[in-house]
């Protein structure tokens, strides 16, 4: 049986690491050569993707280790420039194993399009009418996309709020439209676009906006874990609630522990080729909901004394469509997976942020955030300076230990100890 717990996978060469990945995830060697080759994405497919392209920027990819989700192993691409991040989510999810790894659930892939409706005497009475009119409009809409319909998808429901806004009452129009494995921006957008007249007939009104929310309430990904009071050691549940405690009751310290959640859905997010800013957006978006700036996570204790904690977040991702279905590298990270469904790489990513936010809680509430970062920073410097291997580590280890980790102390040290 497969399994994603290693012992000292970062110490491993990077061709061993590579070998044991394309093992694990059945790659062939050329989906293998295009993790490595930082000329994985050809110019002419970067010049079709945005505009004005004048070349491609790299960034790492490594894995996530040792995580077990709903009982299947995974190995998890992520793609980050900040040190420490992958180290710190496999660590947690090797403390997680003992409790049974994590367990996710996702709500669905409802996305909602909001057409903006003005210029209305009677905003209410629009509203009912829209009501009134519900299945002409999914029908109009469906009509738009009969392929996501054949599947299974489509509109199913029509929803309508008044606001009372700066510029007078405005009608807002959802259509909740199931995107299947899409994340669905075009399909909802387009559709939304096609009723517009319709809705400005029926209503009297004009419509301005037409366009999807980021704020994906109906499509939620959930994850849990229990970490054993043994495994995390004496005294370091109840550090790390009142870390939580911490976030919970102030904004400041919220933003932060929730930016620590993102380092590690955003990565996940990034390495298959799905939209970092729409997921970020939305995030932080249903943290403030309650119209108080929140936690994304919920830290608690068990009747026998083990942490417990939770994670609920909007996750609009998908597998169709995108940079998902262009990018050389996204593809072979959704292959590496394994998932067949936006669902399960939904489920993942969330259950990749509460191991990023555990990992980020242990240290903060024990030995604090820097000894990490310190250490990678300073391979960063030695390395910047042009020292390589033995020598590299002789000056990380000296800037580690007189923590006195700065470039001009890297490169006084590499000219020193390089004339030796």
């Amino acid at each position: 049986m497969k399994s994603s717990s290693y012992r000292g996978f970062y110490k491993l060469p990077l061709e061993e690491r590579l070998r044991i990945i394309s093992e694990f995830a059945e790659l062939s060697d050329e989906e293998s050569n295009i993790l490595r080759n930082p000329d994985a994405l050809p110019e002419e497919i970067a010049d079709h993707m945005v505009e004005n392209v004048i070349g491609r920027f790299t960034l790492p990819m490594g894995v996530g280790i040792n995580f077990k989700i709903n009982g299947k192993e995974y190995m998890i691409p992520m793609v980050t420039e900040e040190p420490s991040v992958i180290a710190a989510a496999s660590n947690a999810a090797k403390m997680a194993r003992d409790g049974g790894g994590f367990h996710a659930s996702y709500t669905g892939s409802i996305m909602i399009s909001q057409i903006q409706i003005t210029d209305l005497t009677n905003p209410n009475y629009a509203a009912i009418t829209i009501q009134e009119h519900k299945e002409e409009i999914i029908q109009m809409c469906n009509d738009k996309d009969p392929v996501l319909v054949k599947y299974g998808g489509g509109v199913v429901d029509v929803e309508t709020r008044v606001l009372d806004t700066a510029v007078g009452k405005m009608l807002i129009v959802h259509l909740k439209v199931n995107t299947l494995d899409a994340m669905g921006a075009n399909a909802v957008n387009t559709m939304a676009e096609s009723v517009a007249p319709y809705l400005e007939e029926i209503t009297g009104g004009r419509v301005y906006l037409r366009i999807l929310s980021n704020l994906a309430v109906h499509r939620l990904a959930r994850a849990r874990v229990q970490v054993q009071k043994e495994t995390l050691g004496e005294g370091v549940v109840d550090a790390i609630l009142r870390a939580y405690a911490f976030a919970e009751v102030d904004p400041f310290r919220a933003a932060t522990h929730n930016k620590g959640i993102m380092n590690g859905v955003v990565p996940v997010v990034l390495a298959t080729g799905n939209d970092t800013r729409a997921i970020e957006s939305g995030a932080h978006a249903y943290a403030s909901i309650t119209g108080t700036y929140k936690p994304l996570t919920v830290w608690e204790k068990d009747h026998d004394g083990n942490l417990v904690g939770t994670i609920e977040l909007p996750m609009a991702v998908g597998l169709v469509g995108g940079a998902t279905k262009i990018h050389p590298q996204a593809q072979v990270a959704v292959k590496m997976l394994g998932v067949k469904t936006s669902s399960e790489l939904a489920m993942i990513i969330a259950s990749v942020g509460l191991a990023q936010n555990l990992a980020a809680l242990k240290v903060l509430a024990t030995e604090g955030v820097q000894r990490g970062h310190m250490s990678l920073h300073a391979r960063n410097l030695a390395t910047t300076v042009g020292a390589k291997d033995d020598l590299l580590e002789q000056i990380v280890s000296i800037m580690i230990k007189e923590k006195n980790v700065r470039l001009e102390y890297a490169e006084e040290l590499f000219n020193k100890l390089s004339t030796k």
